[in-house]
């Protein structure tokens, strides 16, 4: 068995590329969503609510599966997690090949979903005990954008010319591929932390009240994402566009999703994380109305590039500032859980909207979502200075009493005060 030591970094050039290829299968279903609704909706013949509830049990098991496997981050081995839960959604993705009724589709979408969730976690926390996560997170969202123009760009015309069912198949292939990257060169861990060295001795502290309202945040911010994308295609369509300005619109998506996460990799150090997830869900807002209220094809194709703009940018600096919050990687560990707890209900409950009320209902239940989101991240912000105050004043005594400023810093605040308290 290959040992740790052998393993290449994160910030090599195998390192960062596998977890940006897993990073993009991983995060399948925000790329994916608006082709597979509309796929199950089109092809399978499957009403709004049948088609929202199959990728909602998907994203159920991958949120069941990233919380279990959050919380003992740091007792499993990331590389063969990863490879096995990647290999294993592979294999559920082949197996829908061919089926064609709820009763097959829906236990293989919620075991692929076990499966990724898993995968994603171990590549997630991963990322998060990078020398600088919120640099390689920005690299793995330029990825999944790139991702998302050849997805967008290929996937519609293969299912013209050889069916809905293919889908799945282009599914499969990507988690395959995550899985032999994943086996050849999955990366180490480039921060070594206190429950590395002393695993028996140390107690994990518990998460604090300021990662704890991120993690709702961040859940609320995909749901709202999800709830409008899911359903992106099919309004379209309805609205008149057409399939080809449809698609070109789903293009437009992928390419404008390229430049939102190396741009909060460039603007680290200029914006707060906390002042970026205290104004980036009213974006989300306004663009959820005009997609869901606008007859013009310039407003619905310009908002839901925005969309994915927002929400990209917004997450990056979220995962950055969870990385600082909580140094063992649990947090940004369950960042799969977060968006996928949020991404599982979106489908379904934008479906059923659909179903009794219409496509303007999704924008109005987006504003009722952003509004919670603003109130959490503001909690967020406020504990996040509050703890800032804190350490100062405990530096502050730490001077007074002629302490060695360095041993004391280093043991009541480590890794430049991101312990969770």
């Amino acid at each position: 068995m290959q040992k740790v030591q052998d393993l290449p970094r994160i910030e090599s050039a195998r390192g960062m590329v596998t977890l940006m290829v897993s990073h993009c299968a991983g995060m399948l279903d925000l790329v994916a969503l608006p082709l597979w609704v509309g796929t199950l909706v089109a092809h399978y013949r499957f009403n709004p609510q049948q088609a929202g509830t199959l990728p909602t049990l998907f994203l159920i098991g991958a949120s069941l599966s990233s919380m279990f496997f959050a919380a003992h981050f740091n007792r499993v081995n990331a590389k063969w997690t990863a490879v096995i839960g990647f290999a294993a959604a592979a294999l559920a993705f082949a197996l829908c090949f061919g089926q064609s009724t709820m009763a097959a589709l829906a236990p293989l979408h919620f075991a692929g979903g076990l499966a990724v969730g898993a995968a994603l976690s171990s590549t997630h926390g991963t990322i998060g005990r990078a020398l600088n996560p919120h640099r390689v997170f920005a690299w793995a969202g330029l990825a999944i954008g790139i991702f998302g123009i050849v997805f967008f760009g290929a996937t519609p015309e293969v299912l013209t010319k050889f069916g809905g069912a293919t889908l799945f198949i282009v599914f499969a292939g990507t988690m395959g591929l995550a899985a032999v990257m994943g086996l050849l060169f999955f990366p180490r861990p480039s921060r070594e932390i206190a429950e590395d060295r002393h695993r028996s001795s140390v107690r994990v502290q518990p998460l604090s009240w300021a990662v704890w309202y991120s993690i709702v945040g961040i859940a609320l911010l995909a749901m709202t994402q999800a709830m409008t994308l899911s359903f992106y295609e099919r309004i379209g369509m309805a609205r008149g566009f057409g399939r080809e300005m449809v698609t070109l619109a789903l293009v437009i998506y992928g390419i404008v999703a390229l430049v939102p996460a190396p741009l909060a990799g460039l603007l680290e150090k200029r914006i707060k994380a906390t002042t970026v997830i205290s104004i980036g869900p009213i974006m989300q807002a306004v663009c959820a109305m005009i997609v869901t209220h606008t007859w013009s094809y310039p407003m619905f194709a310009a908002s839901g590039a925005l969309m994915a703009f927002t929400i990209l940018f917004t997450h990056t600096y979220a995962f950055g500032l969870l990385a600082r919050l909580d140094a063992t990687g649990r947090a940004v560990a369950a960042t799969p859980a977060m968006l996928m707890v949020g991404a599982a209900i979106a489908p379904f409950l934008a479906g059923t909207l659909v179903k009794f009320i219409g496509f303007n209902a999704i924008g109005y239940a987006a504003i009722a979502l952003v509004a919670i989101q603003l109130l959490l991240f503001n909690l967020t912000r406020r504990a996040v200075a509050q703890t800032g105050d804190i350490r100062a004043g405990l530096m502050k005594s730490v001077d007074e009493l002629s302490a060695p400023a360095g041993d004391c810093r280093e043991e009541v605040w480590p890794e430049e005060g991101r312990r969770s308290r």
